[in-house]
């Protein structure tokens, strides 16, 4: 269940909304990357304390993918360069930061540099990031000194029924856990096949990819990232020429192809990239197309990891 009570938090003031709740006054919807910014993580920050939170679980982090939507452009890095290593060690689905770091994940999405994620305590409290400067805290409390803090810092708290960016969970579409039935699975498949394609998606838009072979699968089920989707597909094709062939007249769709020095990349090209993509891909080694319609994708095997407990708490 998520919190009891939920707060909208934003810069723009209720007397300047029509009828159907629009903001129609003369608010930026870009932070300020000032004192308005600050104003909002001084704001959160309050009801965290008045929450007695100093820890945060970061909840279906993800980073920019081939489209951003975001109002203001992507930096490298996704906004996260400071706070976890080059490789985003430590932002994965289940991780634990603390109050100042997870503000600092809060400035981040403000600015839409690129990472989003949810920051929740269980179903105590929680802090969603949404479109256009719209923050949204949930609290086990009903944190009245925050909501005053939050006027005397020339913000608006509104009071909601629910935060619209709360997970569903009865909604994952992935429900089977990675657990020792899932490999026994791989390893029957693999004895018959030889090598595989594994998709790691370890954080949202961000996967890592490994061709599988009998011999090295538990070498990179060691090395899998916390609770992440893995994606099992048949393995990459050696005939380039076919694989190129093969691309669809119109759409996108997901190029996948190695290198001789063994190093697997991904892109997302359209019927308008083929020719750059020829080029660009003209000495890999083996290579395969996957559509991106999800109607379309039919992978061999999907799971997600369950926690070294054995539960599943990742939601795909």
């Amino acid at each position: 269940m998520p919190p009891s009570f939920v707060h909208r938090i934003t810069k723009y003031d209720p007397a300047d909304r029509d009828e159907h709740g629009h903001y129609t006054g003369a608010e930026d919807t870009a932070s300020d990357h000032g004192p308005v910014e600050a104003a909002y993580l001084a704001a959160i920050a309050a009801f965290a304390v008045a929450s007695d939170i100093d820890r945060l679980e970061i909840r279906e982090p993800a980073v920019t993918g081939f489209v951003h939507f975001g109002v203001e452009p992507p930096v490298e890095g996704h906004g996260l360069g400071g706070l976890f290593p080059p490789d985003l060690t430590g932002y994965h689905d289940g991780a634990e930061v603390s109050l100042p770091v997870a503000l600092e994940l809060v400035r981040a999405m403000l600015r839409d540099q690129g990472a989003w994620c949810r920051l929740e305590v269980g179903d105590v409290f929680s802090v969603h990031v949404g479109w256009d400067q719209y923050v949204y805290v949930g609290s086990d409390r009903l944190c009245a000194d925050a909501v005053a803090r939050t006027r005397e810092l020339g913000l608006f708290a509104e009071p909601l029924t629910a935060s619209p960016y709360a997970a569903e969970v009865d909604e994952a579409e992935v429900t089977e856990p990675a657990d020792e039935d899932f490999w026994t699975r791989v390893r029957t498949t693999l004895a018959a096949r030889k090598t595989l394609l594994l998709e790691e998606s370890y954080l949202r838009n961000a996967a890592r990819w490994h061709r599988l072979t009998p011999e090295n699968l538990d070498t990179v089920r060691a090395g899998l990232g916390p609770r992440a989707l893995l994606t099992l597909w048949p393995d990459l094709n050696p005939d380039l020429g076919a694989v190129l062939a093969a691309l669809p007249e119109e759409g996108s769709v997901e190029f996948v192809w190695e290198t001789h020095g063994g190093m697997i990349s991904c892109a997302i090209v359209d019927d308008t990239e083929y020719q750059d993509l020829a080029t660009q891909v003209a000495d890999a080694r083996a290579a395969c197309v996957l559509p991106l319609s999800l109607d379309e994708r039919h992978p061999m095997l999907c799971a997600a990891l369950p926690d070294s407990d054995g539960v599943l708490r990742a939601r795909w």
